[in-house]
């Protein structure tokens, strides 16, 4: 069985027809899926599918491309959505300087601020880096806390620096393209027990649907390649990241 630890059913492109895409990924030996909220909205939104489905949870967030107008009222909110059992972890939060729109000082604020809350309710997060890894990893080892790097994309030396400061590893659909050497080399380099695996559907869809709309149905071609590449059998990567991702999370 798989879990795949970040989907996006609360986007605009698969939301109308979830029951699909749910249905496609629990034919497929998908078990349990993690709705990752990215904005106000979209938080609202994981929180209601996660409690439609049994085996669906929720993570609540404002992330670093949409928070140039959060308030504390606005985290307020999403406070109140932790004391929903559905909802296992915050996130995805984080740092993004490869766009340009969100000032790094507010980027940092509302990074911080999701930081607090999570150590505030013991809960972990689920971290959106992009072109920021000295400033996350600072930010983290400072706050002293846990959780998994979402679509990891940095080198494998950084990705162990995550790892040694209480941070899960999770690999996307771009560790199966064939001119992905560095998430490869990711795969090959972190021990399993440190690994998930995810779709960040409806985004980066992996071999051999590059091009096409991604649904966590797909989550077994990352297990593939990562078995592949540690020379494992797809159910024991399958079953090892479940085991992680529920430990993660706190799912009995």
């Amino acid at each position: 069985m798989y879990f795949d630890s970040h989907v996006h059913l609360n986007s605009e492109q698969l939301y109308k027809d979830r029951d699909l895409f749910i249905a496609n990924a629990l034919e497929n030996g998908v078990a349990n899926m993690l709705v990752v909220g990215y904005d106000m909205e979209s938080s609202k939104l994981a929180v209601e599918l996660a409690n439609s489905y049994e085996f669906l949870y929720a993570a609540v967030a404002i992330g670093p491309n949409d928070c140039n107008e959060t308030t504390m009222e606005d985290m307020h909110v999403l406070e109140k959505y932790l004391d929903d059992p559905k909802v296992v972890a915050i996130g995805e939060t984080g740092l993004d300087y490869y766009w340009d729109h969100v000032a790094a000082s507010k980027q940092k604020e509302v990074f911080q601020w999701h930081i607090d809350m999570a150590k505030k309710h013991n809960m972990p997060l689920s971290i959106h880096c992009r072109d920021a890894y000295e400033d996350t990893y600072s930010m983290l080892k400072q706050a002293s806390h846990f959780g998994v790097m979402h679509c990891y994309s940095g080198s494998a030396q950084m990705a162990q620096r995550f790892v040694d400061i209480g941070f899960k590893i999770s690999l996307a659909g771009t560790v199966t393209f064939k001119n992905a050497r560095v998430p490869k080399e990711v795969a090959g380099h972190i021990q399993i027990e440190n690994l998930l695996i995810e779709t960040d559907c409806p985004y980066l869809t992996p071999h051999p649907f590059r091009g096409k709309l991604n649904e966590p149905a797909n989550v077994i071609y990352v297990a593939k390649e990562i078995a592949k590449i540690k020379n494992l059998e797809i159910e024991d990567v399958g079953s090892i990241t479940e085991f992680n991702a529920k430990k993660l999370f706190g799912i009995k």
